[in-house]
């Protein structure tokens, strides 16, 4: 039996702030448990609803120092199975009390050091020897640097590899060498440019990158993007150092959660075969929910996003004018920078008839989006792999994205001469690019019908779920497992 161990700052159904909750909560089930024993480590926090934590089994505690600046702190075990998976949540309330898993930069990199060593500290206690700790984003980049060095001494740690997972390079858990050092107890001569430093602070993302066997990120795309200046964040150097180790692995979705024949939240179900009657059914019914003009003729498009920079809103700011024309609608779900929920407001109540801003994550609301828009909208700046485009294939909405990332691995643009694609993009990151690319796909919606269902049936015929992503990752871990 095959031992994987899955170390991460949040989890479905348990905590979820984005896209990383949805794979360490998908993944996981994936595997054939007769050959893997994949389980999960998280914080215990208080914000995890009630009906799950009132059935925590508590295992045990003990205390653990990591540095000097925490000489001793209380971690406790608490033990769960769902749906076939053994969930571990580390206890502390100090750390993980509170209505929300993340707060200031200082905070968070003191919890999620505490986090790091705890993961490990656990493992004889649990007895769970792991064959690979698959570690994912900055708050667990202190595994393998701990594994590698303070670690080492005890036997029962010799052999266990280091996967580190990159979901957003652009989040690295950065902060001054002094702290970090009395936070984590690691010694100075780890903190040098070759190791830890970053830019004259300590950067806990590195030090997985430095520290991991392998490192993987979220698309094959994204996996090149990063070791470049641009999309680098400043780690471009090294990760193109360690490119021999680096893959890129597109994320999956779970066909049973996004499944517009069974999907409870919508008004109307349907299939690939009953599509366009399944469609128009669900556009009437979310336009009268939403106050929109009803008009099944409407272009209607969707956006679910964190309303900020990297996700194209500012594009999207300079063409809503020229996006907006009489047959166009536009519904908006999410929420982030202020100025992106403004903009969307000051659009709904202008054109009320045609703009919804829904200045909130509302998961109901986003799978009637999902199976009521015409198109999807994801006009990313730099998007590692993206979700929603994946999910809105499974509705037979057409997306909309820009070239980048998992963006651009998974959408296949059309091409009216061949009768290939299912999907529209565009390459350049400007304003004018992203109208023509609309005004192109409204083109084919409306005059070019026969090319628009091909689009539609060739998204909904795609496999994009983890089962596919899994056997990647089976391959990753076995070859990690014979070295």
């Amino acid at each position: 039996m095959k031992k994987i161990l899955f170390a991460a700052s949040e989890c479905v159904p348990f905590i979820k702030t984005g896209g990383l909750a949805d794979v360490v909560g998908a993944l996981p089930k994936e595997f054939n448990r007769s050959e893997w024993d994949v389980r999960v480590v998280i914080p215990n926090y208080e914000a995890i609803p009630d009906k799950f934590r009132n059935e925590f089994e508590y295992v045990t505690h003990f205390y653990m120092g990591t540095g000097p600046y925490v000489p001793s702190a209380h971690v406790g075990i608490m033990k769960y199975e769902y749906q076939g998976i053994t969930y571990y949540f580390i206890d502390n309330l100090d750390y993980f009390g509170g209505s929300s898993p993340y707060s200031d930069t200082r905070t968070d990199v003191e919890k999620f050091i505490f986090f790091s060593k705890a993961v490990l500290a656990i493992l004889p206690v649990i007895d769970f020897k792991p064959d690979i700790i698959h570690c994912h984003d900055w708050q667990t980049g202190f595994v393998p640097v701990y594994l590698k060095n303070e670690f080492s001494a005890n036997p029962f740690f010799w052999d266990i590899k280091t996967i580190m997972t990159i979901h957003n390079l652009r989040f690295q858990g950065i902060w001054d060498i002094d702290t970090v050092m009395g936070l984590s107890g690691l010694p100075g001569y780890l903190f040098t440019p070759d190791k830890l430093e970053f830019q004259r602070d300590a950067n806990m993302l590195k030090g997985g990158i430095v520290y991991a066997d392998f490192i993987t990120t979220v698309s094959h795309t994204y996996a090149e993007e990063i070791q470049t200046d641009y999309f680098g964040e400043g780690l471009n150097g090294l990760l193109s150092a360690r490119k021999q180790s680096l893959y890129g692995i597109v994320n999956g979705i779970d066909n049973s959660l996004y499944d517009p024949r069974t999907d409870e939240y919508i008004h109307k179900n349907y299939s690939l075969k009953t599509y366009r009657k399944g469609k128009a059914a669900n556009k009437e019914a979310l336009q009268k929910e939403l106050g929109l003009k009803v008009d099944p003729n409407a272009y209607l498009i969707g956006l679910i996003s964190r309303l900020t920079d990297q996700k194209g809103l500012d594009l999207l700011q300079v063409a809503m004018d020229r996006i907006l024309d009489e047959s166009t609608q536009l519904v908006v779900v999410g929420t982030g920078e202020h100025r992106y929920e403004e903009m969307f407001r000051y659009y709904a109540s202008r054109f009320p008839d045609k703009v919804s801003a829904n200045i909130t994550y509302s998961d109901p609301l986003a799978h009637k989006l999902y199976a009521a828009a015409d198109s999807f909208l994801v006009p990313s700046l730099f998007e590692p792999c993206g979700l929603t485009q994946i999910i809105s294939f499974r509705y037979g909405t057409v997306p909309i994205v820009r070239e980048t990332g998992g963006l651009k691995d998974t959408v296949i643009p059309l091409n009216e001469f061949e009768g290939t694609g299912d999907g529209f993009s565009f390459r350049n990151y400007n304003a004018e690019e992203l109208i023509d690319t609309i005004n192109y796909s409204k083109y084919i919606f409306y005059d070019q019908p026969q090319h628009w269902t091909e689009l539609v049936k060739h998204g909904m015929k795609k496999d994009l779920s983890w089962s596919v992503s899994k056997k990647k990752y089976e391959e990753l871990y076995n070859a990690l497992i014979r070295r």
